[in-house]
């Protein structure tokens, strides 16, 4: 696979991505409401050009990877702000004592209530029961924290959720099928060694950001603080 980059930023990725899911709507015969879900941080840039083409609310779920102990680079799972969990299937997690794993969930499932809680004041006032839930993130490499928000999702009774990103491996395609009733993903390289690598640029996005792009789509706040 060539190593070039496929977009330019997470903005350009969220306008193709947008664009081809305005296509895929527009032509389904039954109409239903969509909602676009981010996972934060880095997907609500993305998240936002999907939710202003479609003209429909922007919030987000939130996912956190579970790591493994004196490991922070290595997810063994993933938990949603609601307590769903998600392990990995890896066996190398039957080596990890089950106090450091409680420890870690415990861990991983207070930073996401805690992340969701920042981000309340920019979130609008919607319930996705009986919508089309469109789950947003600028990537995915293990689709831990994406299969865990849409069974945080599936609590509300969502008519349909649909996982939508630029880009994940090849490989990963059928896995992600399970979590929803339709994948609708950019680019599936075969050989993927990390989201950032299929971006011109990719800078970390801090939650001032994030929660500017959520009160300006949301509340058409022109210079949101």
């Amino acid at each position: 696979m060539s190593s070039a980059p496929l977009f330019s930023d997470r903005t350009d990725a969220g306008e193709q991505l947008g664009q081809l899911l305005l296509t895929i709507i527009t032509e389904q015969e039954a109409c239903i409401q969509p909602i676009v879900y981010a996972l934060p941080r880095g997907g609500i840039p993305v998240a936002a050009p999907v939710a202003r083409l479609l003209g429909c609310p922007l919030d987000i779920v939130v996912a956190k990877k579970i790591t493994a102990p004196q490991n922070p680079e290595l997810a063994i799972g993933a938990v949603t702000a609601e307590g769903q969990v998600l392990w990995s299937r890896q066996r190398f997690l039957e080596r990890i004592n089950s106090n450091w794993r409680e420890t870690a969930l415990h861990q991983a499932q207070e930073k996401a209530r805690s992340q969701l809680t920042e981000f309340a004041v920019g979130r609008p006032q919607v319930n996705p029961k009986g919508t089309l839930a469109l789950v947003v993130d600028d990537g995915i490499a293990t689709g831990m924290t994406i299969a865990a928000a849409t069974q945080a999702l599936r609590t509300h009774h969502p008519a349909q959720i649909w996982i939508c990103a630029p880009v994940a491996p090849d490989g990963l395609l059928n896995w992600l099928t399970r979590w929803c009733d339709r994948l609708v993903v950019l680019q599936a390289p075969e050989v993927f060694l990390s989201v950032s690598r299929f971006y011109v640029k990719f800078p970390q996005v801090d939650t001032q950001e994030a929660l500017v792009y959520l009160k300006q789509h949301n509340f058409g706040i022109g210079e949101a603080k």
